[in-house]
């Protein structure tokens, strides 16, 4: 005899730490899940091969092995109104590093300094120490190019909550 699914206790592995990274220019005044269809319309065109299906086939966004270029093709890809073009910014992701930073063990490393094209990461020099990075979020993009060539994947985007 089969035992009848208890979803309630199966739900307790499927629990997101953190919210899905949806595609850049997504309207925030959109539950998103109720907009998209999951056409993969924004997948397929994806010139950096970034947005990925996710949980339920929604479009979420992985940094593990490439950078966002804001070049608009999901958004104008995208047949329903999920996506806003006249947003200022694509969206509040912003770099953090964390404590497993090479940088924190005392071996040098500027690899997501070099990766930065807008020049957010700064490495402040300390006398008797390895220099230790900064984020200007100013400068920060939330584009993700830093974070697939950290060795120790020390950094991650985070949506800001508090813009100043």
């Amino acid at each position: 005899m089969t035992q009848p699914i208890n979803h309630g206790r199966r739900s307790l592995f499927n629990r997101r730490k953190t919210p899905a990274m949806r595609p850049p220019w997504v309207r925030d005044t959109i539950e998103f899940t109720d907009v998209c269809t999951r056409c993969a319309a924004c997948i397929d065109v994806c010139e950096t091969h970034i947005i990925f299906k996710g949980d339920g086939g929604f479009p979420e966004i992985s940094f593990k092995e490439n950078e966002c270029t804001f070049c608009t093709l999901c958004a104008k890809a995208c047949p329903e109104p999920v996506f806003d073009l006249t947003q200022t910014a694509p969206w509040q992701h912003k770099a953090t590093i964390l404590d497993t930073c090479l940088t924190y063990q005392g071996i040098c490393c500027q690899s997501c300094k070099d990766a930065c094209e807008p020049r957010a990461i700064r490495f402040t020099p300390s006398i008797g120490q390895v220099p230790s990075p900064k984020i200007d979020v100013e400068l920060c993009t939330g584009c993700g190019a830093c974070v697939a060539p950290c060795p120790s994947q020390a950094i991650l985007l985070n949506a800001e909550t508090d813009p100043s």
